[in-house]
């Protein structure tokens, strides 16, 4: 198959109407929680994505129907807390570094044999931080190395434990939580700073007791999950690179409705507006537990930050967007304490600052971040690592370059944001596929 690359030119104001895809975590958590359910849960609003699109066909794998009534909707048929049926054949979980983290959890107290699988990128990501205290819970799960495929073996007796995240993860703390559903006792997830808090909210819509704040939930085994309907958000993830793009691009105004606003989601929001950025939120209101508004976004001058490190947990995902708002800002922007970003589907932190580099945009990295210093930004050839993020940021960046910004390997921004590139030229970018 060629490879796909971008180029990315600069375009004209962004203005328009633009209705992101759903929310990525929120439709991982709905498909695992709708298949344990007792009865059959509607959600509308589903990613249309290749790694939500991996996550139902391993659910179905393991004998889960789930229907497609129509596009961005999905019909989950539960079988209970304990209908999994095994299969002999690997669970491929594609791209999705997401469902791999929560299927172990969820696949730990099971009565039969799992292995999970990914593709090559998916395949260098450590997964010890979820083994490791999975362990302590009675788990069973070898790998080598640490790194997928992971065996997850059946029939063990799992128990609940009090455990302290080393690192904040809102994954490794959704695989307890999935684990501890089927664990005896108490299970309790400390987090050294608050993360995003989907799975608990879910579990509390599917009528599973939990109890819950920032920064720590507690669940006991031995109830049961029931059907309910969940209705998507908009991505803010996917929202993050037009908020960036029409804040940067003169004369922007976008509208972004029904974006998922939970507060462990928007510290990019935070962030940008501390740059003096121009985003309100109309319309706000609660949809399934989760907080929901409209975005409207005005292009304004931006200036660099020295950026709060507690924002850092709530922004984990944003920051190859938030790196190209500080190469178009006046001024230096640091960031510290952003270490998880060396070990997302790329090194982000390596990623952007080298690309960034050659558009000619000052940048010095660290160990846990980086320095930009906003400026003029060229044109030139960027590796995206096969990395939607970086390949979309860079998209972004293309909008305020002096030349032709060219994108290699694009192919994996299907995985969280199909249709990207038809909704970005809608608005306003100039972005043309090139098959090599």
């Amino acid at each position: 198959m060629s490879r796909l690359d971008w180029t990315s030119h600069t375009g004209r104001a962004l203005q328009g109407n633009v209705r992101v895809p759903g929310d990525k975590s929120v439709s991982h958590r709905a498909l695992m929680l709708g298949a344990l359910a007792e009865g059959t849960s509607h959600i509308r609003g589903f990613l249309e994505g290749e790694d939500t699109r991996a996550t139902a066909a391993v659910l179905q794998q393991l004998g889960v129907r789930i229907e497609t009534p129509a596009d961005g909707e999905r019909r989950v048929h539960g079988v209970g807390l304990h209908g999994l049926r095994g299969t002999t054949q690997a669970l491929d979980c594609g791209n999705a570094g997401t469902g791999m983290r929560l299927l172990a959890g969820l696949l730990a107290g099971q009565a039969f044999d799992s292995t999970l699988v990914g593709d090559e990128s998916l395949s260098r990501r450590p997964m010890r931080r979820v083994t490791d205290p999975l362990a302590q819970m009675g788990a069973r799960i070898d790998s080598e190395q640490g790194l997928p495929p992971l065996h997850v073996r059946g029939g063990q007796s799992l128990h609940g434990i009090r455990y302290t995240l080393p690192v904040a993860s809102a994954q490794v703390k959704s695989a307890l939580l999935l684990a501890g559903l089927y664990a005896e006792g108490e299970t309790e997830v400390i987090e050294p700073h608050p993360t995003r808090d989907y799975t608990e909210r879910m579990l509390a819509a599917f009528g599973w007791p939990i109890d819950f704040a920032p920064g720590r939930a507690r669940i006991t085994g031995g109830h049961a999950l029931r059907a309910t309907d969940v209705a998507v958000p908009a991505d803010f993830s996917s929202a993050a690179f037009f908020l960036v793009a029409a804040s940067i691009v003169p004369g922007s105004l976008l509208h972004l409705p029904a974006v998922g606003l939970n507060p462990r989601r928007t510290g990019l929001l935070q962030a940008l507006r501390l740059m003096g950025a121009d985003i309100r939120v109309e319309n706000a209101h609660e949809s399934g537990g989760e907080p929901v508004g409209d975005l409207v976004v005005r292009h304004a001058p931006l200036h660099g930050i020295e950026l709060p490190q507690s924002l850092v947990p709530d922004m984990i995902d944003e920051f190859p967007a938030l790196f190209v708002a500080a190469a178009a800002a006046t001024g230096r922007t640091v960031v510290r304490g952003a270490a998880e970003l060396r070990v997302k589907e790329s090194d982000r932190l390596a990623a952007m600052a080298s690309g960034l580099r050659t558009l000619g945009v000052a940048v010095e990295e660290t160990p846990d971040g980086a320095t930009v210093t906003g400026g003029p930004v060229g044109g030139g050839t960027i590796q995206s690592h096969g990395d939607h993020r970086i390949a979309m940021s860079f998209a972004v960046a293309g909008l305020v370059a002096g030349g032709p910004v060219r994108i290699n390997d694009c192919s994996n921004v299907a995985t969280s944001f199909p249709g990207f590139l038809a909704l970005a030229n809608g608005c306003g970018f100039a972005l043309a596929e090139v098959h090599d």
